[in-house]
């Protein structure tokens, strides 16, 4: 396994900490700025649409660009929004740190993901993506807790500032590293969406849409409902959350090689009937520490195991293309997550969100069914071996 790859997602820790480290400073925020915590929140709502926006936009603005270049300036205007973000006096300014942060990080994980794909055989494919996306499950193992941690000290302004330091340094790193690799051919904004008519692609990604919103709208307000099940708080329910962070990194790297060996589809139908039957009794089994703690982990590993997968069969249907299309997927799921959460407390209380969750993975294994009756997705998933996605130039 190159280790290049492991560079590459290092630079997704750096702007998945960004996405994810928001909640940990929320109080700081609210206190120092003057205003709520739900208006504090809508830092999440404003990073997490602009990503969804920002991602086949910019993509196709900079599809003429050298890949290793494009990955520099990704992780560049990431550090330059989060620098916005601690130097700013006042919250309209935080929010554009945020938009500007956003959009680097929009830039960065498609285009690091195609990029891992390229350093690698076609049969690695799933472990390349699973990488990638385990810079972003450490963000989430760490970002949430650091946040919690140093913003006490250091302020919410030291900790953008410390995630600034961090994307510079890797961005450092990739130009020293990474090899060039040549820009694909040129796409418009209109080619790059015309493979959502494919009514295969459109389903797929609501599965993106629906999996995230299943699992985010329980994590978000996870540490209120263990509050409610279990009964802890403070150190106790870090630790938890810490246990959960383990879950998905392990998840991760399962549904990568799972991926590589079994196929996407395949693949798909095992994490999703492991996440509706966590995430679904989260609420019966979360009600001891040693429950809680194996709940959450099995939960974090089967949610994180999802993307894998996912985004193999995309490569699958129409390449890297849809990488973009199908982060912004993500994305908003992640955007509508604290607002669809936040109905279902009012309306039927805390403990109703894990069976809200689960009926959403529910809904994404139906539509993972009406994948599985296509012949021709059953021969690609049967394929040995495909063209590589990217064509690396060696840089000597």
């Amino acid at each position: 396994m190159s280790a290049r790859i492991y560079l590459l997602g290092a630079g997704a820790f750096a702007v998945g900490t960004s996405a994810y480290v928001v909640s940990g400073v929320l109080p700081d925020v609210s206190s120092e700025l003057h205003v709520s915590l739900t208006a504090a929140g809508q830092l999440a709502t404003a990073f997490s649409l602009s990503y969804a926006i920002g991602a086949p936009i910019l993509s196709t603005l900079t599809g003429r660009w050298e890949r290793r270049t494009l990955l520099i300036a990704a992780l560049v205007l990431a550090a330059l929004g989060n620098l916005i973000a601690a130097v700013a006096t006042n919250y309209p300014v935080l929010i554009v740190g945020r938009v500007v942060a956003a959009f680097g990080a929009a830039v960065y994980t498609p285009a690091a993901t195609l990029f891992a794909t390229g350093l690698l055989p076609p049969e690695q494919r799933g472990r390349a993506v699973a990488i990638v996306f385990g810079g972003l499950t450490f963000a989430l193992v760490l970002g949430v807790p650091a946040g919690t941690l140093l913003g006490p000290t250091l302020g919410y302004k030291g900790v953008f500032a410390l995630i600034t330091v961090v994307a510079v340094l890797v961005a450092i790193a990739e130009r020293a590293a990474l090899p060039k690799v040549a820009a694909p051919p040129v796409v418009s904004l209109r080619q790059r969406f015309a493979g959502v008519t494919d009514r295969r692609v459109q389903t797929v990604l609501a599965m993106s849409v629906l999996g995230v919103l299943a699992a985010f709208s329980v994590y978000i307000y996870v540490v209120p409902l263990l509050k409610q099940t279990v009964h802890l708080g403070g150190s106790a329910v870090g630790i938890l959350l810490l246990v959960y962070g383990l879950g998905a990194v392990v998840g991760n790297l399962i549904g990568g090689r799972a991926t590589d060996r079994f196929g996407s589809l395949r693949t798909l139908y095992g994490v999703l009937i492991g996440s509706i039957l966590m995430v679904g009794t989260l609420d019966l089994t979360a009600t001891t520490v040693v429950g809680a703690a194996a709940a959450l982990f099995l939960w974090g590993m089967f949610t994180w195991a999802f993307n894998p997968p996912i985004q193999n069969l995309l490569l699958e249907l129409g390449g890297g293309l849809l990488i973009s299309l199908n982060a912004s997927a993500i994305y908003l799921g992640a955007g509508l997550s604290a607002v669809v959460g936040g109905l279902v407390i009012e309306l039927a209380g805390i403990t109703y969100l894990p069976l809200v969750a689960a009926v959403l993975d529910l809904a994404v294994l139906g539509l993972l069914v009406t994948l599985r009756r296509d012949p021709a997705l059953q021969r690609v998933e049967h394929l040995d071996e495909e063209e590589p996605v990217l064509a690396v130039v060696a840089d000597q």
